[in-house]
Formats: structure tokens, sequence, C-alpha cells
């Protein structure tokens, strides 16, 4: 039996923001190739954790290790560095729309990484491929769709070659019928190995790969385990409580989730680049 790999460990995360104590003593460990889902009500604390885990929030308490080695934000050096290692999904794209797409993955590579141009070139479409987008390359943020706008922001982390990917509610933004395309990555990703924690409203589709489901509520993990303990037949756990609800209020995935399984298919049958997504 193989033996875990911690690639980011967490401990005792506080954050407070305003008068209000968002994050309340939050520990977790994620291992090299481990999916983890966030869920929980809005306000519970989940976009502020990945935030404090990319330190774009600086945590107030706590420390964080990443594969080993405890990072403390010391210089602006240093959280480059990290945040290169520990890329960040937003829900609002957050694209250069005066850049191409092929641009907004590129630039990161040239800029951050100091790559040449003709070599982040090369692998921006790479990246551009991985996500389905490679006839996509040459159109502005203003002539692609959300869903597309969402995997071109996937392409341009995944080409920093990052240990960890957070995703905040990558698909929050979307209609309704753009979300399979970006699920289906998602889903194409983590079996791939790619390490990842997540938070989202999409139960359904994170039950079929998530290693374990974290529930948050009040600023605390107050429930962890995997879906298939949690989500039981006959469970009384939170989590089960907080999923049916929202199955009664949206029937969950419904069609998102079919789009995503044929999606997937798709994406599974392209050539992809030769490096790995460890």
């Amino acid at each position: 039996m193989t033996t875990p790999q911690p690639i980011l460990r967490v401990e005792g995360i506080h954050k407070t923001l305003g008068d209000q104590l968002v994050l309340n003593d939050v520990s977790l460990t994620v291992n090299r190739g481990e999916v983890k889902i966030l869920i929980g009500p809005s306000g519970s604390g989940k976009s502020t954790l990945l935030q404090c885990l990319n330190f774009l929030h600086h945590p107030d308490q706590g420390r964080i290790w990443l594969d080993g080695r405890e990072f403390k934000a010391t210089s602006r050096r240093e959280l480059c560095a990290f945040r290169q290692q520990v890329g960040m999904i937003f829900q609002d794209f957050n694209l250069f729309d005066h850049l191409t797409a092929l641009g907004n993955v590129q630039i990161a590579l040239i800029k951050v990484k100091g790559m040449a141009k003709a070599k982040a070139t090369h692998r921006a479409k790479e990246e551009l491929a991985r996500v389905g987008l490679a006839d996509k390359m040459d159109l502005y943020p203003a002539q692609l769709s959300g869903g597309q706008k969402q995997r071109v922001s996937m392409a341009r982390a995944l080409a920093m070659d990052p240990k960890v990917l957070l995703l905040d509610e990558p698909t929050s933004a979307l209609d309704p019928e753009l979300i399979g395309e970006v699920l289906a990555v998602i889903r194409f990703l983590a079996s791939a190995g790619m390490t990842m924690i997540m938070a989202t409203h999409q139960i359904a589709f994170s039950a079929t790969m998530a290693h374990e489901f974290l529930f948050m509520e009040k600023g605390r993990i107050v429930e962890r385990g995997s879906p298939v303990h949690l989500l039981a037949p006959g469970a009384t756990s939170r989590t089960m409580a907080f999923c049916a609800k929202i199955n009664e209020l949206s029937g969950d995935l419904g069609m998102a989730e079919r789009r995503c399984a044929s999606s997937s298919s798709a994406l599974a049958d392209k050539p992809q680049g030769g490096h790995g997504t460890t």
C-alpha cells in the first residue's frame, strides 16, 4: 500500500475581517493527488480559507507547510514563488481584457517565470489545448463564453506547474448550460492526479472524485469524511442534511452532470502535452 505523501498542511488558521472571526482554528492536510471539497452554507469561510492558503489574505494565526517546508511569507520573492506552486482559480476569471486567450496564459510565463517568448507561446498553446480551447487561442475575453473564460483561467494556472490547485466556486458565475464544460476539465485534472482543494455546491459531481468532503460552518470545519460515508443511505451527517436541501432546491447537477460526462470523454481523447500534473 502506498504511503500518503502530504503536499499541503495547515494548522490552526484564524482570520478576522473587520470585527468578524471568519476562520476559527482551521486545520487540514492534503496528500499528493488528493481532491478535497469544501462545502457548507454561504459565509461559512470557504473562500476566505482558500484565499489564506494562497496568501491573498494573510492568516492572523496559524502555520502552513508546502511539500514539507513551512512558509511564512516574509518577502515578496518568497510569496511569488509560493503562489507559483499553489495556483488559484477564481469565480470571476480575472482575465486581461486586452490580451487574447493565448496572451493571458503566456504573460505569466514570461513575466513571472522569465521564460523566452517562443517557449512560453508553445507552453501556453499546450495548456489551452489541454482544456479544449485549441481553436480559441486568438480570441479576446469579450469573444468567449463564460465557460471558455474559466477554462482560459485554468490553463493559465496550470501553465505555472502548480503542486496544488485551489478552486473557489469555479462554476458559480456561469450560465447553467456552460457549467458542464468546466466540470469536465476539473474531472479530467483529477483523473490525471492534480492535487486540488475546491469550494463548490456541485455536490453530485464532487462526490464522484473527492477523497474527502470538508463541511464548514461559522468559520470551522465541523465535519469531514469520504463522500461514501457522509452521503451513505440513512446517514445523519450535517453534510447529508445540507446536500439534501441543495437537491430539493436545485435538483443538483442534472443536465450539467450529463454534459460533464460526455465532455470528459472528449477531453480524454485529445492528445496532451508531455508534462505531468503533480
